[in-house]
This record gives C-alpha cells, structure tokens and sequence, in this order.
C-alpha cells in the first residue's frame, strides 16, 4: 500500500469524514453519506474515487445507488494507522465542539 497515498486521502475533510462513518464496518449507501456529510453527488463521488484509489474503500453498485464499506483487504498495519487517525479525528471533535 501507497502510505503518502493514504495519508493524502485522509487528509481532505469530506474524505476523512467519510471514512469516519465507513470505518463503523457497515456498507454506507452514497446517499447517506452525502446527507450526513452535506455535500453534492459528484462530490461526494470524486472523494469516494479518491479513498477506493488509495485502497482504503471499495464499492458495490445497488440499483442507482453505489454503497461503500471499508476494504476488507487491508493489511493490519495499515489498519492500525487508521484507527489513529479515527481517534485523532474524534478527539479534534469533541475539542471543537
């Protein structure tokens, strides 16, 4: 896996709130995820094409909509530096709550 790849996913607000809602484990349809995060269809599209091409997501098409879950395949060290950055996020959060 691409760390600097991932990293730079990670870092885009959207992506890194999408992937907070993604990493619960769950399948996440598009529309979900767009309405939690606010944002358009093709954005939210272009930030999910960013997170598949980094590795850490893949898709599955349902009908007109595409749903998202975390990649199964990912090496547990890649795993572990995820998680990181979900307690980070969630800590930044709560502090800028």
């Amino acid at each position: 896996m691409d760390l600097p790849r991932i990293l730079s996913a990670l870092s885009e607000p959207t992506r890194l709130g999408a992937m907070q809602i993604i990493w619960d484990g769950g399948e996440h349809c598009a529309c979900e995820l767009m309405s939690r995060l606010n944002a358009t269809q093709s954005r939210m599209s272009r930030h999910m094409g960013a997170l598949k091409a980094a590795g850490l997501i893949v898709d599955r098409r349902d009908a007109q909509w595409v749903r998202y879950r975390r990649n199964p395949d990912l090496p547990p060290s890649v795993e572990r530096i995820i998680d990181a950055v979900m307690a980070a996020a969630e800590t930044n959060d709560k502090v800028a709550a």
